[in-house]
């Protein structure tokens, strides 16, 4: 897959996406990052750190988020967006699930579109629907048209309204089925599709546990799949801290998530994971 001109090869390593919230309200950085000079200063730290790509969230998605505009979400990560692509040569994804914005934010130059609904909020926003042709027929994803109108490689996240399921490990993979034949039927290309099994989103404690035990399940779409736990409360709740303590949780998904052939893990602290990302791949290069 080629993002910004540059190769990612995947079954060989795993990358790092860095998280810049540009947010006053986000779980675990909200407000440290929305001012240009302070999200710039960053996103240095992050490169001289040895990140792949930057992911820009311009709205927070904790659970009882405030939601915005379209407007006030592209007034918050367009100057932004715009500043790193003039100082920084990296990666840019965008992290929005409105076509509005990821529209803009391609314009501004952003490279990749994450999209934490995986062409299904409209499919989710439907009450009546009787059966899946139906939803598909009847559900027009905006954001798969902003895909496809840039051109851009995607990253398709799994999520619910509510984490309520009959036979969630059946279901989750349904789910991420069904965003794949939404993106078929819009014209994306398959060979730009990242898939992300969604922790912490639409799910129980027990349902992120089962994620992480059984992440290698995601390999059967044949994409390279991303993994974003970095500071979590699956973390929390697993060790009793404060997002402020939940680094070593963190490090400990992403070894994990390595082992697991994981492509990509969405992390905040890009120091640390890249160091232990370094030693695992290490250990595990020995035959």
């Amino acid at each position: 897959m080629i993002i910004h001109g540059k190769e990612f090869s995947f079954g060989k390593r795993t990358y790092l996406m860095g998280i810049l919230n540009i947010t006053p309200d986000s779980f675990s950085d909200g407000g440290y990052f929305n001012q240009k000079d302070a999200a710039l200063k960053h996103v240095q730290e992050m490169i001289k750190a040895g990140v792949d790509i930057l992911d820009i969230g311009g709205e927070s998605t904790r659970p009882g988020y405030e939601k915005i505009t379209a407007q006030e979400e592209m007034e918050r990560v367009l100057p932004i967006l715009k500043a790193i692509r003039e100082n920084f040569d990296i990666p840019i994804s965008i992290d929005t699930y409105k076509s509005e914005v990821a529209l803009a934010a391609a314009e501004e130059g952003a490279d990749l579109l994450n999209d934490i609904w995986g062409f299904r909020l409209e499919v989710c926003q439907c009450k009546e629907t009787k059966n899946k042709e139906q939803r598909y027929s009847n559900s027009i994803s905006s954001m798969a048209l902003a895909a496809v109108k840039t051109g851009l490689p995607i990253c398709l996240m799994h999520n619910r309204m509510t984490a309520c399921y009959k036979d969630f490990p059946k279901e989750i993979m349904e789910d991420l089925q069904e965003s794949l034949e939404i993106a078929k039927k819009a014209g994306v290309d398959s060979e730009k599709i990242i898939l992300d099994p969604g922790v912490g989103f639409g799910k129980t404690y027990e349902n992120n546990l089962w994620i992480l035990n059984h992440l290698e399940k995601f390999q059967q779409f044949g994409l390279p799949v991303l993994l974003g736990v970095s500071r979590k409360s699956v973390i929390g709740f697993t060790l009793d801290l404060p997002v402020t303590e939940r680094e070593e949780g963190t490090i400990a998904t992403s070894v994990l998530a390595v082992m697991k052939g994981c492509a990509f893990l969405r992390v905040h602290n890009v120091e640390a994971n890249k160091r232990a990302i370094k030693m695992i791949e290490k250990i595990l290069s020995m035959e």
